[in-house]
C-alpha cells in the first residue's frame, strides 16, 4: 500500500508545461530544422503526447544567433525548447556573438542529418566525379554553389569542396534551405549541397539530381524516391574522389537554469517522438543518420563537435576576428 502510494504521489508531481511552449528555430522555414520542428510539432498534437501546444516560432537573424540569445536570455523558463543545427556552433565562432550552447541545457540529439551535393536535372553532369572534374577544369569562380546562409556549414562545405578542387567556387548564401533548393530548379546556381529533406520533393519530381552523400558510407535507406533512384543508390562523395565529410546536428535544448525535473520532462517526451511509426517515416523520407544520445554522452559529444568545427572554421579563414 504504501509503495503504491508512494508511486502515485510521483507520478502527480511529476513535472509537466502549464501553458503552450515555445519552439524556436534559429533558421528560415522550409529549411531542414524548420521542417523536423515543425513535424515535431505536429506529431505530438496528433498523438496527444503533451497537454499543452508546441508554437513553432522562426528566430534566424544574425545566422541563428537571434533565437540562440533568446533562449539563453530566458533563463529557467521550462516552457521554451530551441531546436538546433550546426550553426550552435558556427554562428558564435563566425560573428563573435556572446553565446556558447553551454549556455544552454541540452536535451537530446534527434538524429544527424546529412548533406548531399545536388545539381539540375537538366545538368550535363551526371556523376559527382564528373561535376569535381568539371570545377577543377573550369576558370575561378565559375561554377556557383548556393547554400543556407554564411560562414556556417553549406560554406565550410563549400570550402572543403574548393580546396579538393584547388578551385575558387562562387558561394552565394540564402536564408533557408527551401530557398536554396528552389534556386537549383530555376538553375540560378550550378550546385547546392542540401541536406536529403530540404531537397526530397524536388528530387521525387524529376527536377534535380542527387550526385554524392557527404558520409563515409552509403544511406540505408532502400525505398526508391524516384523511378530509378533510393537514397542508398546515391555513393559517398569520397568514391568519386570528393574528400568531403561532413554531418550535422539535430538536437533539442532547453534555456539555462531549468530542473533536472523538467530537462527530464522533454528527454522523454522526444523519446515518445522517436517510437512513434511516423518518426521512422520521416527519418526515410529525409534520409537522416539515426544517432541519438542525451545525459553525458551528448555534452561530451557537443564538446567534440564544437572543437571539430573551431579547426573547420579556422582552416576556411571564417572566425570573427
Amino acid at each position: 500500500m504504501a509503495a503504491s502510494t508512494l508511486l502515485l504521489a510521483s507520478a502527480v508531481h511529476a513535472w509537466e508545461p502549464t501553458k503552450p511552449v515555445e519552439f524556436v528555430v534559429p533558421a528560415g522555414t522550409g529549411g531542414g530544422a524548420d521542417q523536423m520542428a515543425r513535424f515535431i510539432q505536429g506529431v505530438v498534437a496528433k498523438n496527444k503526447l503533451m497537454s499543452q501546444p508546441l508554437v513553432v516560432v522562426n528566430k534566424s537573424g544574425g545566422a541563428g544567433a537571434e533565437g540562440f540569445l533568446d533562449v539563453k536570455g530566458d533563463k529557467g523558463n521550462p516552457h521554451k525548447i530551441v531546436i538546433t543545427l550546426s550553426n550552435l556552433f558556427t554562428t558564435p565562432l563566425a560573428t563573435g556573438v556572446p553565446f556558447n550552447w553551454r549556455d544552454m541545457t541540452p536535451v537530446s540529439m534527434m538524429a544527424l542529418d546529412q548533406f548531399v551535393l545536388w545539381v539540375n536535372e537538366e545538368s550535363p553532369y551526371k556523376t559527382p566525379k564528373a561535376y569535381f572534374d568539371a570545377v577543377k577544369a573550369g576558370t575561378p569562380n565559375q561554377f556557383k554553389m548556393a547554400g543556407t546562409g554564411s560562414k556556417q556549414e553549406d560554406q565550410i562545405i563549400t570550402v572543403m569542396f574548393e580546396k579538393a578542387a584547388g578551385k575558387k567556387i562562387t558561394y552565394i548564401p540564402f536564408k533557408g534551405g527551401g530557398d536554396v533548393a528552389v534556386q537549383l530548379v530555376g538553375k540560378h546556381v550550378d550546385s547546392t549541397v542540401n541536406n536529403p529533406i530540404e531537397a526530397e520533393s524536388h528530387w521525387r519530381a524529376g527536377k534535380l539530381r542527387a550526385l554524392c552523400v557527404m558520409d563515409k558510407e552509403k544511406m540505408p535507406y532502400p525505398a526508391k524516391m524516384t523511378a530509378t533512384q533510393s537514397w542508398a543508390d546515391i555513393p559517398p562523395c569520397a568514391s568519386a574522389g570528393i574528400p568531403v565529410d561532413y554531418l550535422m546536428l539535430r538536437g533539442i535544448f532547453m534555456p539555462p537554469g531549468v530542473t533536472p525535473e523538467q530537462q527530464k520532462y522533454y528527454v522523454d517526451l522526444m523519446a515518445k517522438v522517436r517510437a512513434l511509426p511516423e518518426w521512422k517515416e520521416f527519418m526515410n523520407k529525409g534520409a537522416f543518420k539515426q544517432t541519438t544520445m542525451s545525459g553525458q554522452e551528448y555534452f561530451e559529444w557537443l564538446g567534440k563537435n564544437e572543437q571539430l568545427h573551431r579547426v573547420l572554421m579556422k582552416e576556411a579563414g571564417f572566425i570573427a576576428q
